[in-house]
Order: C-alpha cells, then structure tokens, then sequence
C-alpha cells in the first residue's frame, strides 16, 4: 500500500510549492493571506510544509484571495521549474 501513499504526498509537495511561490509573487505574508482567507496562520504555515492537505473548497479560497485559477495551485510542472 505504500505506493498508493506516495501521489498523495508528492501532491501535497506540489501543492505547498505553489502555494508559497503564489503568495510570494503577491507579496503577502503567512498572517496576510490567513487573513484574507479565514483561517489562522499556522494552517498556511502547515500547507506550505506540506504537513496537512488543503480541501477542495480551501484550495478554492485561496486561489481566489491569490487571484490564481486553483488548477495554478496543483500544477505539478510548477514543481520542475523550482529544481
């Protein structure tokens, strides 16, 4: 089963790359963009580690406070431009 693990986690890799390279190019901070999606800033701290996963609905959020379509935010060829 440890196969099945692994897209999971390397989606959330992908995920919390482009989220904190998003909410650099807007120049927000953690509590700024926590601020203006509602929720506390240990959570996007936590989304940018990759520690825990965002919903759909939360991807959504942010995307929005972000000005980014959500798929910018799971976009995994992001992920090959940082390396």
């Amino acid at each position: 089963m440890l196969y099945r693990s692994w897209p999971l986690l390397h989606g959330r890799k992908v995920f919390a790359r482009n989220l904190r390279r998003q909410r650099h190019s807007k120049r927000l901070s953690q509590e700024a963009l926590a601020h203006e999606a509602s929720v506390d800033r240990t959570y996007i701290s936590a989304l940018e580690r990759g520690v825990c996963g965002a919903t759909i609905d939360m991807i959504d959020k942010l995307a929005k406070v972000l000005e980014v379509e959500p798929a910018v935010l799971l976009d995994r060829r992001s992920e090959t431009d940082a390396q």
